[in-house]
């Protein structure tokens, strides 16, 4: 047993039902042994898939025990077809658990528009739950894949008052990233007990600044969903209140968890070769940091440079000029990591060029621009964009 992708209390499972091909796992399940206190967050499109429609009304409790997921087909812009396909998934799936339904949370990622047929999930249904495994997270990795090209798991462990508590995550992504999200599915589990409201509430603030700041091509989906269940069977005091020592623990923890898997979807962006830290500090207001740091973030111009190794600032200088923030050009200061190439909107020579074009041949940098304009900064994560980004997605339905 891989002891590092198992949580007490949830079981999981993946099989290979014929929607991607005979030799893809496509259709996956999480499963609590107990109804745990659940948490999501969604897209922010006004086009919602139905299986993102079916959890937030399924969520209105707080409870859920168990996740379906299947790769390949998106069950997004199906009408009320979709819907009852997304009803009928959850029902057979609480069948073969002996749960009721409402307590069956869905997610679909692939291809918008098409039709699924529930006899898929007819006749995968019962050995798709007959083979969960406390150590089937694996297969539940790989079987939300898309144009993925590694699963992306993520573990941590922490103590609350001597109770070994411990989260896993799993997420998948790689285009059409931009918040608010992405194109990504994660499933979080924990053996923590955690109030529903409060679980809710952190869920919230760490997607805030992990899922929600990373971009790879401005995109975003119909299906985004991030999804945190709690069992309690770790036997703690169950965290009710945000500001208690117990839960600034459980939520820090939450909060690496969530940027690591975010990173990793990233790093694997469609065609990427390098992951991109895009800072600004020195703004009017943290929403005009974050809105600059968007800017350049998913410029192609500026990505494309990247690709390139080229340390051309002025590409980064021209996307804030068009951000419709307020800044003076005048005092902008431009770094990549600690290589200086731009004080007060000047550039510093070729020297500074050259120092900075080495900073860009790394698979990992930051590029730090400082405004000058007031106390605020945000943090956005990119990655550059490369010729394979546009054969990718130039043939993904074939």
């Amino acid at each position: 047993m891989n002891k590092t992708l198992t949580v007490p209390g949830f079981k999981a499972a993946a099989v290979k039902a014929g929607i991607r091909g005979k030799d893809r796992l496509d259709v996956a399940l999480i499963y609590s042994e107990t109804p745990a206190a659940a948490a999501g967050v969604f897209t922010t499109s006004k086009v919602k898939a139905a299986p993102v429609l079916l959890d937030m009304e399924y969520l209105r409790d707080g409870r859920a025990q168990a996740i379906i997921v299947n790769s390949g087909i998106a069950n997004a812009c199906t009408g009320q077809a979709g819907m009852e396909l997304a009803r009928g998934t959850a029902r057979l799936a609480a069948g073969q658990l002996g749960i009721a339904g409402e307590l069956v949370l869905v997610a679909s990622t692939g291809v918008i528009g098409q039709q699924l047929d529930l006899a898929i999930f007819e006749n995968c249904m019962a050995p798709l739950a007959g083979s969960l495994r406390q150590d089937g997270f694996a297969d539940v990795a790989r079987a939300m894949m898309t144009t993925d090209t590694v699963p992306k798991t993520a573990r941590r462990v922490v103590e609350l008052a001597g109770k070994k508590i411990t989260l896993l995550g799993l997420a998948k992504g790689s285009g059409m990233i931009m918040p608010n999200m992405a194109t990504m599915l994660s499933f979080i589990v924990t053996d923590a007990a955690v109030q529903h409201e409060v679980l809710q509430e952190m869920l919230r603030q760490s997607v805030a600044h992990s899922f929600n700041a990373v971009t790879v091509d401005g995109d975003t989906s119909t299906n985004d969903t991030v999804l945190l269940l709690a069992n309690g069977q770790a036997g703690n005091a169950a965290i009710e209140r945000l500001d208690s020592a117990d839960a600034a623990c459980f939520r820090q923890a939450l909060d690496e968890l969530c940027l690591d898997l975010a990173l990793q979807i990233v790093k694997d962006g469609e065609g990427a070769t390098k992951l991109i830290t895009v800072q600004v500090k020195g703004a009017a207001s943290v929403a005009e940091a974050d809105q600059a740091a968007r800017t350049v973030a998913n410029s192609s111009l500026v990505k494309t440079a990247f690709f390139g190794e080229d340390a051309n600032w002025g590409r980064i200088i021209a996307a804030l000029g068009r951000a419709g923030i307020d800044f003076d050009p005048d005092l902008v200061d431009i770094s990549f990591d600690e290589v200086l190439m731009v004080r007060d909107g000047l550039g510093l020579g070729a020297e500074q060029e050259k120092l900075a074009t080495r900073i860009l041949k790394q698979q990992a940098f930051a590029v730090v621009i400082d405004l000058k304009a007031g106390p605020a900064e945000a943090t956005v994560y990119t990655c550059d964009l490369s010729v394979d980004y546009i054969r990718i997605n130039a043939d993904y339905r074939s």
